[in-house]
């Protein structure tokens, strides 16, 4: 799997198109096709995945707001109707079908829950409104996308099978791991996740010696990390929750375990609010992540001082919020193409685009997942430090 240094990367990527000119508006050339672009956003406002939703709004609107001040898109404003989806399948649907039905959306955004971003799938295929997924990562959605089936969904956001994999070479590779346990959040996130480490843990001669999953409100997690303390294992792969990760990490602290286990996967371990929870429990944890506030792009980095002065300097954005702007600014580019907002029009801009992302390049492939790299991030003296960018592309089943 090809990797890239930082330097490479940044080299890959300078010529990124210019951060004011993805909003530059121009004129729209298809006749009585150029009304607003109206963008649904369906992500989690309530719920244990409100805090994601936030971020992710957040996101969108700021690139909404900078778009529409620049002219907005064939000389119209781009319009966003959001809908709470409380991270649940039957909310998700319901909020979708409302604003399409009530406000004429062209486009779906959303979901941040993979279990609701699956349930969207056939909404949107009905309606023959896009959806763009800049959030969800089980495989599934890109399988059943595109030449799968469900040619109204795209997807601009990596896959866990690629994060997996990449978290699972590098423990092997550079920490020469192969004794894991399992403590990862009860979702299809979760679950998923594991399910693909235990797909190329042979390739990487690893095993798994326990596995755990936890309830998005539990609080204890002593018993399952004593029985982790027992086996010996040299890395946890623990794919979750935020507010969970950084109790897991005081509670690893409590147990002695600080410098004899490393956290792998992803839950924020990197983030400096977590690392300052317990540097000693967190040094040396590796997250796989597909943006990061400290990614050595100018487009990346004038997004993060942008989103700093629209909503406060002590409001780091997550990944989510860069994937929802840039999501924003993506189908803001179709539309351009396209002349319109004309629904099989825009699919077909989208089919076609070739994109310059912070992160690289963005084309989708005939199950129409965008192609990205994963950046590895380990901690080291108490700071993050990006390891590389990593390029694999997905693997199909038969």
């Amino acid at each position: 799997m090809p990797t890239l240094t930082r330097r490479q990367f940044a080299a890959l990527t300078a010529s990124t198109i210019p951060f004011s000119a993805l909003a530059r508006p121009a004129r729209a050339q298809v006749a009585g096709n150029g009304g607003p672009l109206k963008i649904g956003l369906i992500v989690p406002l309530s719920g244990p995945l409100a805090r994601f939703g936030g971020f992710a709004s957040h996101g969108a609107e700021l690139a909404v707001k900078q778009i529409n001040a620049a002219g907005g898109v064939n000389g119209a404003p781009i319009e966003l109707m959001r809908g709470d989806s409380q991270g649940t399948p039957v909310e998700a649907v319901s909020a979708a079908r409302r604003v399409i039905s009530d406000d004429k959306v062209q486009v779906i955004l959303g979901d941040i829950a993979s279990s609701a971003t699956i349930a969207l799938q056939p909404v949107v295929e009905d309606a023959h409104v896009i959806l763009l997924n800049a959030a969800s990562s089980n495989p599934d959605i890109t399988y059943k996308a595109g030449v799968g089936g469900y040619k109204w969904s795209f997807r601009s956001y990596p896959t866990d099978e690629l994060r997996a994999k990449v978290i699972l070479q590098f423990g092997a590779e550079q920490k020469h791991f192969t004794r894991y346990a399992v403590l990862s959040v009860d979702s299809d996130f979760g679950r998923g996740a594991i399910a693909f480490s235990k797909k190329y843990l042979p390739q990487f001669h690893g095993e798994i010696l326990s596995e755990d999953y936890y309830k998005d409100d539990e609080t204890d997690f002593r018993p399952v990390l004593s029985h982790i303390k027992s086996l010996n294992v040299q890395g946890i792969l623990s794919y979750g929750l935020p507010d969970a990760t950084r109790l897991i990490v005081r509670q690893i602290l409590e147990l002695g375990l600080a410098g004899k286990v490393t956290l792998l996967g992803s839950g924020e371990f990197t983030y400096p609010d977590t690392i300052k929870v317990s540097p000693a429990v967190l040094n040396g944890a590796v997250e796989a992540a597909a943006w990061a506030p400290d990614l050595d792009n100018p487009r990346s980095l004038q997004f993060v001082a942008d989103y700093r002065t629209a909503y406060g300097t002590k409001e780091v954005p997550n990944v989510h919020s860069y994937t929802h702007w840039e999501a924003v600014y993506l189908l803001a580019a179709a539309a351009k193409a396209a002349g319109g907002t004309e629904g099989s029009a825009l699919r077909s801009a989208l089919e076609a685009i070739d994109y310059d992302g912070a992160t690289g390049k963005i084309r989708f492939d005939s199950h129409h997942q965008a192609e990205l790299p994963m950046f590895i991030y380990e901690v080291e003296g108490g700071k993050s430090v990006e390891k590389g960018a990593f390029i694999a592309k997905v693997e199909y089943p038969a």
